[in-house]
């Protein structure tokens, strides 16, 4: 298990010698919002942790090849299922900005930032 920061435990994060290795800016958005979460105080490490671990295992339980491509996916599986828990939004709020942000991102050329409109809402 990987620790970051300050000794606080990650499980399988991908890393190198300097610390952790993100494969798109969405995977750091998604650690950097984990991260501020926690300062925050929305949840503790441990429960970040123990939510993690259990979004992995059950992916893994459902097949997941645990190919190290998908880590992330799991990172954001388990933060979205904390915010809900901890009633800082639900699951269907969720799922609409989700799928606001995935429409922005089809009529945005690539290179440009994307940027979420209320038009991309209800599509």
């Amino acid at each position: 298990m990987t620790q970051y920061p300050d000794g606080m435990l990650v499980p399988g994060m991908p890393r190198d010698a300097d610390g952790p290795v993100f494969g798109a800016p969405w995977q750091a958005q998604a650690f950097a919002m984990t991260l501020a979460l926690h300062e925050k105080g929305l949840f503790s490490w441990s429960e970040w942790a123990e939510t993690l671990a259990a979004q992995i295992q059950a992916a893994q339980a459902a097949g997941d090849p645990d190919a190290g491509d998908t880590y992330y996916r799991h990172w954001l599986a388990a933060l979205e299922t904390l915010v809900a828990r901890k009633g800082a939004s639900s699951h269907d709020e969720l799922a609409r900005y989700r799928e606001a942000w995935d429409h922005a991102a089809d009529r945005t050329p690539h290179g440009q930032a994307i940027e979420l409109r209320p038009g991309d809402f209800g599509h």
